[in-house]
């Protein structure tokens, strides 16, 4: 079927590409961009990103890898102010 007439990206073409890409890097994290670019393409108009993604999403290799997981919520923990001083404004620092 065909996901983008602009670019003529069939499913099969995106369900390669992603095969393609966790054969090569297991620890990748599969977006659109990527699979744009592992097809030598570019996004033209974007009409056809929901069903571009509906179709990237239902392939079972597109997941996030495990170790990769609530890296974000772990980052957080730490620390609220992303590495900057408490504080970092002028109007907040004390005299």
């Amino acid at each position: 079927m065909i996901i983008c007439h602009c670019t003529t990206i069939s499913d099969h073409d995106i369900h390669a590409a992603i095969d393609w890409m966790r054969a090569a890097d297991p620890q990748t994290i599969i977006t659109p961009g990527k699979i744009y670019r592992a097809l030598g393409k570019k996004a033209d108009c974007g009409g056809c990103m929901t069903l571009f993604l509906d179709t990237m999403r239902a392939n079972a290799k597109v997941s996030v890898p495990a170790q990769l997981q609530n890296l974000r919520t772990a980052i957080t923990a730490e620390s609220d102010h992303e590495g900057r001083r408490q504080s970092h404004r002028v109007s907040q620092q004390s005299a």
